[in-house]
């Protein structure tokens, strides 16, 4: 009985991860790209609006208002939280504008980007320690980034700023001692006030309807606090059923739909530089999971013994 739960509960994560990853690689940018008509800042702002209703009506209906209450008072750990909802506000802010430019290929690369950016935080910060291997896979990532910006002849910024901005991200809420759900509610707290003014002063200045020109955009913009809330709703989920490695490996799964999205749907170019870049990248994700996978497995087959 006990396996057939364990199996249950594993198929159920992966379900979990499917519908997270998947939404973030196709839901998400579709969602954007029919938004197109409208500023990223206020898409921004109505995302935070509607995100924040999600997160504050569970925490009620949970009755948990008094951990909420604890995580908002002033102290070190509500500071990183200001500071990781700046980060994650402005992640979001340059995937909107990004989406809605035509750079969803920039977009995949720095989420492909994002999981060698958190391991080099976890040396530089957390004094974790990296194998041959992994200091390999590393290098190799690095190799590509550097090819794309050479053949450039500028950065990719965007992607660099995606995923520096969430390994970041990551770094801060890892070391935060706050419940998810809770973290999420307080930084979307923390950002409302801005994105209500902004909402405020754009209504008064008659520049137009905050909430579009149509009612079809106006409900595209109120989903935008699903499709933000349930994916992140799901990962959590996810998470507490999978094994970390298996999470890290369905994680590609995002970058991936979004690039066969920029360059199947919507034509963006995808040059031989690119290529060779993407195949450097993915070379040194695939390195650096199989390095960690080979790793459990002799941990386990250790402690088997």
């Amino acid at each position: 009985m006990d396996a057939e739960r364990a199996r249950r509960r594993g198929l159920a994560g992966v379900f979990y991860a499917l519908g997270a990853f998947g939404s973030w690689g196709i839901v998400v940018p579709l969602h954007f790209k029919l938004l197109g008509s409208v500023p990223p800042a206020l898409i921004l702002a109505q995302r935070l609006l509607w995100a924040s209703l999600m997160p504050l009506g569970l925490i009620a209906f949970l009755r948990r208002l008094a951990e909420l209450r604890k995580a908002l008072s002033p102290d070190r750990s509500f500071l990183l939280l200001c500071l990781s909802a700046l980060l994650i506000g402005a992640n979001w802010l340059v995937f909107i504008w990004a989406v809605n430019t035509g750079h969803l290929v920039q977009t995949s690369l720095g989420y492909f980007i994002n999981p060698l950016v958190s391991v080099a935080l976890g040396v530089l910060f957390l004094g974790e320690r990296l194998r041959p291997l992994q200091i390999a896979a590393c290098a190799l990532a690095a190799g590509g980034v550097l090819l794309l910006t050479v053949a450039a002849s500028a950065l990719p910024w965007i992607s660099l700023t995606l995923a520096f901005s969430f390994g970041v991200y990551g770094l801060i809420r890892k070391t935060v001692p706050v419940d998810p759900l809770i973290g999420f509610c307080v930084e979307s707290l923390v950002l409302l006030p801005p994105a209500a003014a902004y909402l405020v002063v754009q209504g008064f200045s008659g520049g137009g309807s905050i909430f579009g020109d149509s009612a079809w955009v106006a409900l595209l913009l109120v989903l935008t606090g699903v499709t933000t809330a349930a994916p992140l709703i799901w990962f959590a989920a996810a998470a507490q059923r999978l094994n970390l490695s298996t999470v890290g490996l369905l994680q590609y799964l995002s970058p991936s739909c979004t690039l066969l999205l920029g360059t199947l749907v919507y034509g963006e170019p995808f040059t031989r530089i690119d290529v060779v870049a993407f195949a450097a990248i993915w070379t040194a994700l695939a390195l650096y999971s199989g390095d960690a996978l080979g790793l459990a497995w002799r941990s386990r087959a250790f402690d088997q013994r």
